[in-house]
Order: structure tokens, then sequence, then C-alpha cells
């Protein structure tokens, strides 16, 4: 077997019997993407709405079609009345196969309209990334096992790519100096002034005074959030996985604690995604809901 016949095994798991709990985890993952590709939709779609009116950074398909269209005759909005509609109806089942791919196509655009600003954040990129390995895995694979295997298989890897992706993108953007403390201290003070301009104060908490007044100690945060990133990619490995999850919540608190950036739906789903919930629910559940077993 090839090493990546390996980590195929390991995301996959073709060879485990399918389980009552295992269903129940997919439909509850599921929902919890359902509900923030919702609360996504209306959120951009009422900012886009109300604020934007010319494009200013063009980002994926804004590239290629006129976005700003989407700043006009309530098309927003409708676009996000649209994904909602078709969310449902595939969390359902009471649809074609490929309306997650619509979802997915019109999540981005609604993106692309609402960050078309100049500032683009990557807080979202999870659920994005989890809508697409919907999509893909209710076309190609439509099976009741396999979908959920692929879903859930998928989605792990990309999270665990996605973290060690960061770790290369920092050594290459800025080299092997990144964990400087001195790039602590300044991305704390930039992120004060968003804390005084949205309450009108700003007192550090006793982590960030510890990073401002040492900067060994701001070094060491900063390399143990970075090498951290760096084994994301052991999620791949199923007995590994959850203790690389915690220490990737942990990074995430600490990211909290030092520069008041929160990552909600990535700390949310590594929660869900990064631990064997299906065997606790095995343990109460013995046999699939019929209505579970419909929606699958």
């Amino acid at each position: 077997m090839n090493w990546y016949e390996k980590i195929g095994h390991q995301l996959f798991e073709p060879n485990r019997d399918q389980s009552p709990g295992e269903l129940i985890f997919f439909k509850i993952f599921e929902l919890f993407v359902l509900i923030y590709t919702i609360k996504y939709a209306w959120e951009w779609g009422i900012y886009t709405e109300l604020r934007n009116t010319e494009v200013v950074l063009p980002l994926g398909i804004a590239n290629y079609i006129d976005i700003s269209i989407f700043f006009d005759w309530n098309l927003a909005l409708i676009n996000a009345a649209v994904i909602t509609l078709l969310s449902v109806i595939a969390f359902a089942r009471m649809g074609l196969n490929w309306f997650y791919m619509a979802v997915m196509v019109l999540l981005h655009i609604q993106y692309v309209a609402r960050f078309s600003q100049g500032e683009i954040p990557h807080s979202m990129n999870l659920i994005g990334m989890s809508v697409l390995c919907f999509a893909i895995g209710s076309i190609w694979f439509p099976d009741k096992k396999q979908m959920p295997r692929f879903v859930i298989g998928s989605t792990i890897f990309f999270i665990g790519l996605g973290y060690t992706s960061a770790f290369f993108a920092k050594l290459i953007g800025t080299g092997i100096n990144w964990f400087d403390g001195r790039h602590l201290w300044l991305w704390i003070s930039e992120k004060s002034i968003d804390v005084y301009s949205t309450i009108g104060y700003y007192e550090p908490n006793f982590l960030q005074e510890l990073a401002l007044n040492h900067l060994p100690v701001a070094s060491l945060i900063l390399l143990i959030g970075w090498l951290t990133e760096l084994i994301g990619f052991t999620m791949w490995w199923k007995k590994i996985r959850p203790y690389t999850t915690m220490m990737l919540i942990g990074m995430h608190v600490g990211i909290t604690l030092t520069m008041n950036i929160r990552f909600d739906a990535f700390v949310m789903q590594l929660i869900l995604i990064g631990f064997p919930w299906y065997l606790l629910i095995d343990r109460f559940v013995k046999s699939t809901p019929k209505w579970i077993e419909k929606m699958v």
C-alpha cells in the first residue's frame, strides 16, 4: 500500500462498518455547516446591500465578471434567499444532487461581493471548504455510506492541509524570523486600535502585558503557534487527530488572548470534526432514526 493510500484509509476508513452514531453525527455536522452558510449569506448580503457602492479589490470570480451588479436591485438579498432555500432543500435531500454545488457558487459570489472593499478575512474559509466537500460528495459520492465518509474525510484533509500551508506561507512571505516577538507587538498595537474604535478604551490583559514587556515571551508565543500550524497535517491520522485538534484549539485561544482575533466558526468546526463523537453517540443509540436515514 502506497503512502497516499494509507492516508486515504486514515481519512475515509473504507473498511469500517457504518454505525448509527456515524450517520447521526454526520447530520449534526451538516446542520452546523447549514446554519453558518445561511448566517454568512445574510450577513454578507445585508452589508453589501447597505454599504457597498464600488469594487475596490476584486476577488475570485469578481476578476472575470462585474460583481458590482450585486450592489443594486436587492440582488445580494435575493442571492441570500436563494442560498437559504437551496441549502435547506439540499440538507433535507429533497432536491437534486447538484444543489450543494449551486450553493457553493452562489456563496462564493456573495463573499466576493461583500469583501470587495480591500479587506479580506479568512475566518469563514473552513465553512466554505465544507460546502465544497458537500458539493463534491453529493454529486460524485451519493451513496449513503460513501458521502458521509467522503465529506468528513475530505474536510479533515483540507483543514490539516490549510494549517500546514499557513506555516509555509508565513515562512515564504516573511522568512525564518516570522516569530520575532516584535511582530506580535505590532499586531497587538494594531488590534488595540480596533478595540478603541469599538468601545472607546483599551486595556491589555495579563498575557498581552507579559508579551509586550518581554520580547522572548512574545517570540515564544509566536513560535508555539507557528509550529502548531506546521503539524496541522497530522490531523490526517486518526489516532493523532484529537491531540492535534486540541493543540489547534489552544492556538486559537492564544490568538484571541494576545491579538483579540476570534475564529469562532473555526474552533467550533475543530471541536466537531477533530474528535470521534460517533463513538460516544453509539453508546446511547442502537439504531439510526428513519428520518435521518432518509436525509443522508
